[in-house]
């Protein structure tokens, strides 16, 4: 018979093997992390500070504005496919995220008049301009004040309240548990560890049973996006900024907005978008609307179908 001491003993071992194989798993995590997206970025100074982009490709550019918990590199996630059928994909970090300045005024417009500057710098007229999630926000805002320099909008799975009412409200303690969770590279890299499906329902707002149906490139591309929320601790200020704009009433004038605009969404997002896409459909001029049945806030099992949209809106015409 085990003795209580030997169970003990093994009991301890169980806990050290594990605190170590934790460790080394989420030093190799934020290791990945940092690869990602080292060496892949530059960055301009701004009359609001440092402002990081990236530019991928070659063919008509397009700007791809990321959502909440991104950064340049999940711009440039969210546009693979259109880089894959032949756009020139500039990516910017908004305001808080990643290399881009926080500054006292970083509300979605000001960060668009910003992002005047870098098409600027980069010697570019006017281009499509495509927002996801709480993106939608600053690039409905780079279309209403900067027509001359939009030529296309479009609106993926767009995050704002058009009704006063926050489509994404948490509870008190809800608020405290995301607040830790988001506080933290080594608390988020637990959480995301031992409760993946939890965080793709929570933060991602996708169901997980979709997981299991959709492609394998689906799936992979669903780990691509919860990875790349690492390193947390690098896109705080701008976590909390898009919640309190993606939760106010939007100020945004969208029945001013004059350039064609395409507005896409799934039905069963989680943070309820595609009620969000339907109002602002009906409250911009000639805006097409495209919505999914099933993908939650990732349009899983959607990418290629998105892409397709984009490109016959942008260039009259199917991808090659």
């Amino acid at each position: 018979m085990i003795t209580r001491r030997a169970f003990l003993t093994g009991l301890g071992g169980i806990a050290l093997a594990a605190a170590a194989w934790g460790t080394g798993a989420y030093r190799a995590t934020m290791a990945a992390a940092e690869a990602r997206i080292a060496r892949r970025s530059s960055i301009i100074e701004t009359q609001a500070g440092p402002i990081e982009y990236s530019v991928v490709g070659r063919g008509p550019p397009l700007m791809m504005i990321h959502g909440a918990g991104g950064g340049f590199d999940q711009g440039l996630l969210f546009a693979h496919g259109l880089s894959e059928a032949g756009f020139q994909i500039i990516a910017p970090s908004r305001f808080g995220y990643l290399r881009s300045a926080f500054p006292e005024d970083a509300s979605p417009v000001h960060q668009a008049n910003v992002l005047v500057e870098l098409l600027d710098h980069l010697g570019l007229k006017r281009i499509a301009v495509a927002g996801g999630s709480a993106g939608a926000l600053t690039a409905a805002e780079f279309a209403l004040r900067h027509p001359d320099r939009c030529s296309h909008l479009v609106l993926i799975v767009p995050a704002a309240n058009l009704t006063g009412r926050d489509p994404v409200k948490f509870s008190a303690l809800q608020r405290v548990a995301v607040e830790r969770v988001l506080s933290s590279d080594l608390w988020f890299w637990t959480f995301a560890t031992l409760a993946a499906d939890t965080l793709l329902r929570t933060l991602l707002a996708t169901d997980p049973v979709l997981l299991a149906r959709v492609s394998p490139e689906e799936r992979h591309r669903a780990d691509l996006i919860r990875d790349g929320l690492m390193p947390i601790s690098a896109k705080t200020d701008g976590l909390r900024n898009d919640g309190f704009w993606a939760g106010a009433p939007a100020p945004t004038a969208f029945e001013d907005i004059a350039v064609p605009t395409l507005i896409l969404s799934c039905e069963d997002d989680l943070f309820g978008t595609a009620d969000t896409a339907r109002l602002l459909a009906d409250r911009i001029p000639g805006a097409r609307l495209v919505i999914y049945p099933h993908g939650g806030h990732i349009w899983l099992g959607h990418d290629a179908d998105l892409t397709r949209e984009i490109h016959e809106f942008i260039m009259g015409a199917t991808p090659p």
